[in-house]
């Protein structure tokens, strides 16, 4: 039987062994974190389409005053608790499913920024976003730096802005409210960098199991929730009211 902690191995037999393999894992990675861009990018096109086609129908602004618009709203959090509580248990065919349509009733929910905002403040915050967002990944995928110390500072400050959120629905202060959506573009510019770091280091934890699939859908769904959130501060912070 051959001796696997021979050190003579390389040298007698199989010179590019090392080299061969941390190819594979660099292109099994790539192939990774492609897939994982790919959900992301194709779930927020598909929330996009479903916006514009709810408010030019005209469904967005029949939703107004309707009891219907609270269920379009919370649709999209019971989506994420499905998926984030029950991927365990969850076929990767139906996790991916469930982020399509996740993704629609998103759009659904989205389609009332074009009743707030001019459609030219949104393509322009959309596509600002969308550069940020792109050198934040690209920062958090490169960088040698470990991020993880940041992750319990940003989770907190996060829930730190839901909090002020609720309060403000109440107060309704414009102070609170700017202050709110400054913070909250820091926030998930850093939770982008954060994230990317976390889903590429989760590829060698599940890289040759059942669970790689579920875990690329999963890994889409962060970094959405982070794009989604971005844009939704950047555009309250910046965007032209009608």
């Amino acid at each position: 039987m051959a001796n696997w902690n021979d050190p003579n191995m390389a040298a007698s037999g199989f010179p590019g062994s090392a080299s061969a393999m941390d190819q594979a894992v660099d292109a099994g990675l790539r192939s990774y974190m492609l897939s994982v861009y790919n959900y992301m990018g194709s779930g927020v096109l598909l929330t996009g389409i479903v916006a514009m086609l709810a408010y030019n129908s005209g469904f967005t602004l029949s939703l107004v005053g309707s009891p219907l618009m609270w269920v379009v709203m919370l649709a999209p959090l019971a989506f994420v608790m499905v998926l984030s509580f029950g991927i365990n248990k969850l076929s990767t065919t139906a996790a991916q499913m469930l982020f399509w349509a996740y993704a629609a009733v998103m759009g659904l929910s989205m389609s009332t920024i074009f009743l707030a905002f001019t459609q030219t403040s949104i393509a322009t915050t959309f596509f600002a976003t969308a550069a940020a967002f792109l050198g934040l990944s690209l920062y958090g995928y490169t960088t040698k730096k470990d991020l993880s110390g940041f992750g319990t500072f940003l989770i907190m400050g996060v829930v730190g802005i839901l909090v002020a959120l609720l309060i403000n629905m109440f107060v309704q202060s414009a102070a609170l409210n700017l202050a709110i959506s400054i913070i909250g573009v820091l926030l998930f510019a850093g939770l982008t960098a954060y994230d990317t770091q976390k889903i590429k280091s989760m590829y060698f934890y599940v890289r040759g199991t059942d669970f790689v699939g579920k875990s690329v859908v999963m890994g889409a769904l962060t970094l959405y929730l982070d794009f989604v959130n971005m844009f939704t501060f950047l555009l309250n912070l910046l965007g032209s009211r009608d």
